[in-house]
């Protein structure tokens, strides 16, 4: 990995992503006790940073392989960011999910035109059932974060971030990201050095789930001991990266772990202040700057809102309990 991927990434992703703007609000900032701007990627295509990876691993692909089409593993972000990216390149996609996934997340990739195999996350295995489709169909898999092309199209969104932070003369900052395998914080990270070395990247993650924050103190990847059970679907993965670990492990100051309701309080905030509307995974980095200062350094942060793909019911619970 290495920041020419990511600006190539970038040249293919021109007029394909959108460039999410940086947002921020007073009430926030009174809340959070510093400067705080808001990166919503939210408002991406498919409803998240998701779409950067797989719009920049399909193009990297040659036309012939493409056209035997993908494979992908997603509880739902980056099933919707593989099949849109598929569809616009007129390829063939099948993803694997969770019969647990969010079904808002699981009708939208079947309506993006993808197949959707569902399995058991408790008792089945995902990658047996990804190595007998690929060897009966010859499909690609594209991993969700673990994989360089994927990673340089998140870095893309550091890239954005970095230009827009200059912009706004903000030359020291702490990066929250929301972070699951690691490949959107990997790629800011990465992004970031070579870009806007002044701003530090800090990954977020579910209390219960925070293998990133662990890892980044023992020095080795360690493992989530369950693969369920929090509202951040989108963000609970086994472990960190092979590829990812090495370079949050380079580059990113500690982690930090929020819980559910603060992350609820947080999706209920960006509604209200920002009139966004996120989802609970999505909304960890933002927990991390509002409620948990004291574990930030910089009298300036940015945050990343990775998703806005969330159940209406689960909204309705955000906005009932903190949305007064």
């Amino acid at each position: 990995m290495n920041i020419e991927m990511i600006e190539a990434a970038a040249t293919r992703l021109e007029g394909h992503a959108r460039k999410t703007p940086l947002l921020a609000s007073p009430f926030l900032d009174e809340i959070a006790g510093r400067r705080l701007f808001v990166k919503p990627e939210c408002l991406q295509h498919t409803g998240s940073f998701k779409f950067r990876g797989g719009w920049a691993a399909l193009s990297a692909m040659d036309a012939e392989t493409r056209a035997k089409g993908v494979l992908a593993f997603s509880s739902g972000n980056h099933a919707q960011g593989v099949a849109y990216a598929a569809k616009r390149h007129g390829a063939p996609a099948v993803i694997i999910m969770p019969a647990d996934a969010p079904q808002l997340k699981i009708d939208n990739t079947r309506a993006l035109g993808a197949e959707v195999v569902l399995y058991d996350r408790q008792n089945e295995s995902r990658e047996e059932i990804g190595d007998r489709l690929q060897a009966e169909r010859g499909l690609t898999l594209v991993k969700p974060y673990d994989e360089p092309e994927v990673i340089a199209g998140q870095g893309t969104c550091g890239l954005e971030i970095a230009a827009q932070a200059a912009e706004l003369g903000i030359t020291e900052a702490e990066v929250v990201v929301c972070c699951g395998g690691g490949g959107l914080t990997s790629g800011i990270a990465l992004a970031l050095e070579n870009h806007a070395s002044g701003l530090k990247v800090r990954p977020a993650e579910p209390e219960g789930f925070d293998d990133v924050k662990r890892s980044l103190e023992s020095g080795r990847i360690e493992k989530n001991p369950a693969m369920g059970g929090n509202i951040c679907d989108a963000i609970l993965t086994p472990a960190a990266g092979d590829i990812t670990f090495p370079i949050m492990k380079r580059l990113c100051g500690p982690g930090i772990a929020v819980s559910e309701d603060e992350c609820l309080q947080a999706m209920a905030l960006a509604f209200l202040r920002l009139k966004l509307v996120v989802e609970p995974g999505g909304a960890a980095a933002l927990a991390a700057a509002l409620f948990h200062g004291k574990e930030l350094q910089s009298d300036t942060v940015i945050a990343t809102i990775s998703g806005g793909n969330v159940d209406p019911e689960m909204f309705t619970r955000a906005l009932q309990a903190y949305g007064t």
